[in-house]
């Protein structure tokens, strides 16, 4: 065939192929053109899974009469004017594709009143073909209505699911819209049934209202607050506790500058955060916002906008990994307050500092182990004084159960520690301190082990020496596809050093940065916390045990072991009430 110009209803379709893959694109597309138009209300109304109805209501902006059929004209856009623009895009829509590929494989209306105008008008699309604009009733906004999408065209209509499925899909994108604007009102129906409304959100306890809704009341009672802001880089959400995590990596949200993505390089800082406190194959679970320059941040990396690419990924991972990492540290008994906290302008991250919803730490926690057998004397809270800030909040222990568990007595009721785990993790936490507060030593291999890697292996060891060097690893090319490590981290001198290298090389490849080396040495210091902690059926005096309880209050992640298993749990006076049918 000779070279020729393509229509542009067939151009259209052809970019659809790549905006519009199913009904759930169409929401997405269109409820993010209209938070770009400034909606404080969305809602979005499906018929037969978004094969047969999709419409889409904002009380934004509104289009003028004058601009409302080059509206749907191809790479005709509001957002952007020149390749400054592009570069430094804050908005969630730009190409100006998503309404002329929507409208060229379905049935489109357009009807819009702009703010500060008389009357609304409307616009019709069908088979490549628009009508005239004509005047219409509509309050300020926009509404859009999709009727049988994809009916111009079979073959990609065969590809849809059931309805059933396809909903799934557009309820999975409205809740990742819902997150990521909580100050605006959003409303879904199917088939004209309610399925999930989100009021407004301003404060942190409207928030985790909203939380709840959406990702379930278990996550909002298990998950904190977060916010901070380093060097330009601000990161605010919700960071569930360690005790709730999943077997999926199904309930994590990332939204940067408002735009939904899935980026591996967040992923992987949160993953490291996270890796001392959970068990392995179990997942954690967020909502977090990143909002940095965006010039910092290509916006369009992927047709569909999903994946974002960072100017400077290994400070954006450095940022996330210790802002969430820091947070965690607080998973100790009496660290984090659950009930919500109003923000204030004294508790926002400012240049580095660090603002978490929680309760400070009682003063008892600081006592020394001649109050702590004062105290053991006492035997029940009934002698100890009604403040409760004399109350810590693993309270005092009274017995030892089957040489396994402390049973303990605090203000709300019975505290169970499990001894092995708790003394694991205060001495795990001792042995990395000691250890990561000194240089990185590194040990000469005796024999230096040659290793065969692929060819862009050994170019990226050449590349990322320095970053290697301070991980502790030195590594020679040698050949084309091969390397020869010389020098290893003390530490970690008896490990397999042909493993260590190719995960580290699979992180730089992947993230741009390594946690292996760190993660392989703690692994080292897990092992060595766990043969020198306390074993079951040794019996403690009561000091012992008190002494325990306020050492795991004073310690980082002393709600779980290494392993990721909970080191305490708690049984209040309700709940024993209930046992015993108190009350009744």
């Amino acid at each position: 065939m000779p070279i020729q110009q393509l229509p542009d209803h067939l151009i259209n379709q052809i970019a659809a192929g790549e905006v519009v893959e199913r009904p759930a694109s169409v929401v997405k597309e269109l409820v993010e053109n209209s938070l770009d138009a400034g909606a404080r209300a969305v809602q979005v109304d499906v018929v037969a899974g978004g094969q047969k109805l999709i419409r889409i209501r904002d009380d934004g902006n509104g289009i003028a009469r004058d601009e409302i059929a080059l509206s749907l004209s191809r790479h005709a856009t509001s957002k952007i004017s020149s390749l400054d623009d592009l570069e430094a895009v804050a908005s969630l829509g730009f190409r100006g594709e998503a309404l002329p590929s929507i409208a060229s494989v379905a049935r489109l209306t357009l009807c819009s009143r702009a703010a500060g105008h008389d009357s609304a008008w409307l616009i019709e699309a069908n088979g490549g073909t628009i009508s005239e604009a004509m005047p219409a009733a509509h309050p300020t906004g926009t509404t859009v209505e999709v009727h049988d999408l994809f009916y111009n065209t079979p073959a990609r209509r065969r590809f849809l699911r059931t309805e059933r499925t396809e909903f799934g899909h557009i309820e999975k994108w409205f809740r990742r819209l819902a997150l990521s604007r909580p100050e605006i009102d959003f409303t879904l129906t199917h088939n004209q049934r309610s399925v999930l409304q989100t009021p407004a959100a301003k404060t942190i306890d409207e928030q985790r209202q909203r939380i709840a809704k959406i990702c379930g009341a278990a996550f909002a009672e298990q998950c904190v607050f977060l916010e901070r802001e380093v060097e330009g880089i601000a990161l605010n959400g919700w960071i569930g506790l360690p005790t709730f995590n999943r077997s999926q990596p199904d309930m994590q949200y990332w939204f940067v500058n408002g735009r939904s993505v899935t980026d591996k390089t967040l992923a992987h800082a949160v993953r490291h955060a996270y890796r001392d406190v959970l068990f392995h194959g179990r997942f954690p679970a967020y909502v977090l916002n990143l909002t940095m320059d965006p010039t910092g941040v290509d916006a369009n990396a992927h047709p569909a906008k999903h994946e974002v690419r960072f100017r400077d990924g290994r400070r954006v991972h450095g940022v996330v990994a210790q802002s969430v990492g820091a947070a965690l540290k607080d998973t100790r008994p009496g660290g984090h307050d659950l009930a919500p906290i109003p923000m204030t302008r004294e508790s926002v991250f400012h240049q580095g500092s660090m603002s978490l919803q929680s309760r400070p730490v009682s003063s008892a926690v600081r006592e020394t182990l001649a109050t702590y057998r004062a105290m053991a004397t006492a035997p029940s809270l009934a002698d100890v004084p009604e403040n409760a800030n004399e109350v810590p909040p693993l309270g005092f222990a009274v017995a030892q159960l089957a040489g396994v568990y402390i049973l303990a007595e605090n203000k709300d009721g019975l505290v169970v520690v499990d001894m092995h785990a708790a003394h694991e993790r205060i001495a795990y936490e001792k042995l990395k301190k000691s250890y990561h507060d000194r240089t990185l030593v590194r040990q000469p291999l005796l024999v230096p082990e040659s290793i065969a890697v692929a060819e862009s292996e050994a170019n990226l060891i050449e590349e990322r020496g320095e970053v290697l060097g301070r991980l502790g690893l030195v590594v020679d090319r040698t050949g084309p596809g091969s390397v020869m490590v010389r020098e290893v981290p003390a530490l970690l001198k008896d490990s397999d050093v042909e493993s260590l290298l190719r995960d580290v090389l699979s992180d730089l490849s992947e993230a741009g940065i390594s946690s292996r080396i760190e993660e392989a040495g703690d692994d080292t210091l897990a092992t060595m916390a766990c043969h020198g902690s306390i074993r079951a059926n040794r019996l403690l005096t009561i000091d012992e045990m008190n002494a325990l309880l306020r050492e795991m209050e004073r310690t980082e992640h002393a709600d779980q072991c290494n392993h990721g298993r909970p080191t305490w749990t708690a049984i209040t006076m309700s709940e024993l009430d209930r046992l015993f049918l108190r009350g009744r």
